[in-house]
């Protein structure tokens, strides 16, 4: 079966990050990683590693099930999660690993701040965030 392959989510093509890594640092850094189960992890490097340079790939279930060495329960938990964090996009049966979305900076209040935010606060000569 030829698979028609398309981005999903065209605004969130995967580029190669400037420092030299076979994964991006941001992953850990940014804490994109943090809670999810070992299932949406090997779920995930088994995607990075085999998408294209746009970050597409269509692996069927049967073949991620059998090469990740998940369980069927495993996989539909594990995409879910990795969909959930704006990590992958899905459509069956393809797979887009999606360049990683910033993350939101917080202040010690818990809100959201923008960039703006923070430069305004730094040059106003603020001492904390979370006035």
């Amino acid at each position: 079966m030829k698979v028609n392959k398309r981005l999903l989510r065209p605004e969130r093509l995967r580029r190669v990050p400037e420092h030299f890594s076979w994964l991006d640092h941001r992953l850990v850094r940014d804490n994109h990683l943090r809670d999810l189960s070992p299932n949406a992890m090997a779920l995930y490097l088994f995607l990075v590693v085999v998408s294209d340079a746009q970050g597409l790939s269509y692996y069927g279930d049967k073949a991620l099930v059998r090469s990740c060495g998940l369980l069927h329960d495993g996989l539909e938990s594990g995409r879910s999660q990795l969909i959930a964090r704006g990590l992958i996009a899905y459509q069956k049966p393809l797979y887009q690993v999606l360049d990683l979305a910033p993350v939101p900076t917080r202040s010690c209040s818990g809100k959201a701040l923008s960039i703006a935010q923070l430069f305004e606060k730094a040059m106003n000569g603020k001492e904390g965030l979370n006035d």
